[in-house]
């Protein structure tokens, strides 16, 4: 975050430097006001009258003009403060959720958060703030009765606002917090919204959702009844100030120790030194909320930023694990894991569910950091390459197919600037191409939130393209054909013919051995471990204890995660 403060510092020194000034000029009009009943009315010189209206005004200008240029020079501040640091924080909110599916601690909404808090007008009490101590120091001068009747005014204004947001804050906590659980309720309500309406479960979400709202509710209504009982609390004192700092004036002036003009001035000055105290703690919610968001994102920022990798050169698609294990708490995902694929080799990843097949893809890409051994790509560790750099060599369908908002075109050439001979040459790849002609504007098709216009088998499809865009070196596909028709299926199995032919390492998730006919080895994994590798054929000879004939595999161990793999022995 230091970092980040540094190429800051300057607008807030400038903004403070604008604040002394403005300030200054705050006293135009008490000083005034001053002159008016002390000098003007007494002698009734016009002459003095119009020079000191002529300098007020122009006091008072340049005052307005320095406001908004403090106000412009903080907007600025947090536009580039976003624009710096948003792009590193999604940055880590993504590489967190890809590592089993953790939260970042700092979000966009924290960048948000600290960005509106310096652009609004909360802020400007923290500039202002240093200046109290000075203005009730400028009531003493012109009495010290006076003075202690604003120091008076201070503290009960300080007290009532620090009592207000000690008994709001528990509750208003809470009901946020509900508040967010019940919005993720509806959210996932959403998501599943076909099971929630064809099992009617539309109901009991409906009733679960009721008893968060209601919780909230309750507690905003218990903190609003408070926060109003104390509000009304506070006008009623602030009121009282105004006509102790009056009614003192009056009496000191009666008893001939003041002017009228001291009484107004000192009441006008108490007023704008007690304000941003009472600003401040008007925007304490806000504060405490950016206070909390700057924590997370200094949190954030704390980690050094990593050195940039040097530039590996374009891999040819060796692939190997060296005794990865990782583990997560006590339980171990994967145990030992060893096997190497030269280029252009395919190899198919089977066992039974929660064997760790999807763990390894994710280590395969480097999404995950193994606990113990080495994941290579052509000799080198996966998480010595850049991320960015080494994903445009590699080609991911991942289990559950997700896709983004946009068409068909953007979302093969993976959001990124489209080379439509490329999509196209892709979706040829994918045997997707005439799927694709075929909807209603083609590759312009708009497929919405999450491809929601398009089936389960059409995503895959389409994600398979994307997995397959620019010829990748290493393909990782992770049960490319469960929602696949034969027809579908037929145009995988096409597509490895297409991979094989370009010499690119293929790795395929798959419980079908329809799937894997055309694979040159298999790996089979149990409870994390590897339970047999080797040749397609030897495998298979090794899961059926005899010799299957390459020709009779696929019907004979049609799916693995059954009888065929109740054969193989520890």
């Amino acid at each position: 975050m230091k970092r980040f403060l540094t190429r800051w510092k300057k607008y807030l020194f400038y903004a403070g430097f604008f604040s002394l000034f403005i300030n200054l000029f705050q006293l135009t009009f008490p000083i005034y006001m001053l002159l008016i009943y002390d000098k003007v009315l007494s002698s009734y010189s016009l002459p003095t009258l119009m020079v000191i209206t002529v300098i007020a005004v122009a006091a008072i200008v340049t005052m307005g003009l320095l406001d908004i240029a403090r106000s412009r020079l903080l907007v600025r501040m947090s536009v580039l403060m976003d624009k710096q640091m948003s792009e590193e924080v999604l940055a880590g909110m993504i590489s967190k959720a890809a590592f089993k599916g953790e939260q970042n601690k700092a979000t966009l909404r924290d960048v948000m958060t600290l960005r509106n808090y310096l652009s609004g007008s909360a802020v400007f009490a923290f500039f202002d703030l240093p200046w109290t101590p000075i203005f009730i120091g400028i009531i003493f001068i012109l009495h010290p009765l006076l003075g202690w009747v604003a120091v008076a005014g201070a503290i009960i204004i300080s007290v009532s606002s620090v009592l207000q947001n000690k008994i709001t804050r528990k509750p208003l906590a809470q009901a946020s917090n509900i508040a967010s659980a019940s919005q993720e309720l509806i959210t996932l309500g959403m998501r599943n919204a076909e099971a929630v309406r064809g099992m009617g479960m539309l109901g009991a979400l409906t009733n679960r959702w009721h008893h968060m709202n209601d919780a909230v509710i309750r507690l905003q209504t218990q903190a609003s009844n408070s926060a109003g009982m104390l509000q009304a609390f506070s006008k009623g004192l602030r009121t009282l100030m105004q006509v102790a700092i009056y009614g003192v004036g009056a009496w000191l002036t009666l008893s001939g120790k003041g002017t009228p003009g001291v009484m107004i001035a000192a009441s006008i000055v108490m007023g704008r030194g007690l304000a941003p105290i009472e600003q401040g703690m008007g925007a304490f919610k806000q504060t405490a909320e950016a206070v909390e968001a700057y924590k997370r994102l200094k949190n954030h920022f704390s980690t050094p930023p990593s050195i940039e990798p040097m530039d590996l050169p374009t891999p040819e698609g060796a692939i190997s694990c060296e005794g990865v294990t990782l583990a997560t708490g006590n339980r171990y995902l994967l145990q030992g894991v060893q096997f190497q694929l030269a280029p252009g080799e395919s190899m198919g990843l089977i066992g039974p569910s929660a064997a760790g097949k999807s763990t390894l893809c994710r280590l395969l890409i480097g999404l995950w950091p193994p606990t113990a051994g080495t994941v290579r790509l052509d000799g080198a560790n996966v998480f010595s390459w850049d991320q960015e750099k080494l994903g445009k060599h590699i080609g991911y369908l991942p289990q559950d197919v997700e896709l983004f908002s946009g068409t068909v075109a953007e979302n093969i050439a993976r959001l990124d600037d489209i080379d439509s001979e490329e999509v196209v040459k892709a979706a040829k790849k994918a045997g997707a191409h005439d799927l694709i002609l075929r909807l209603p504007k083609g590759y312009d098709t708009q497929i919405g939130q999450g491809g929601a216009t398009l089936s389960g088998g059409q995503r895959q499809r389409v994600g398979l393209a994307r997995a397959l865009y620019r010829n990748p070196k290493v393909v990782i596909l992770d049960e490319p054909s469960s929602n696949l028709d034969d027809e579908g299926e037929k145009a995988l199995l096409q597509a490895f013919v297409h991979l094989k032919k370009s010499n690119t390492t293929v790795i395929v998730v798959s419980h079908k051995m329809s799937t894997l006919t055309s694979m040159d080895k298999l790996l089979l994994l149990r409870n994390g471990r590897v339970a047999c590798f080797g040749a397609r054929q030897q495998v298979l000879e090794a899961l059926s204890g005899k010799i299957v004939p390459a020709q009779q595999s696929t019907t004979q161990s049609q799916v693995l995660s059954g009888g065929a793999l109740k054969a193989v022995r520890n």
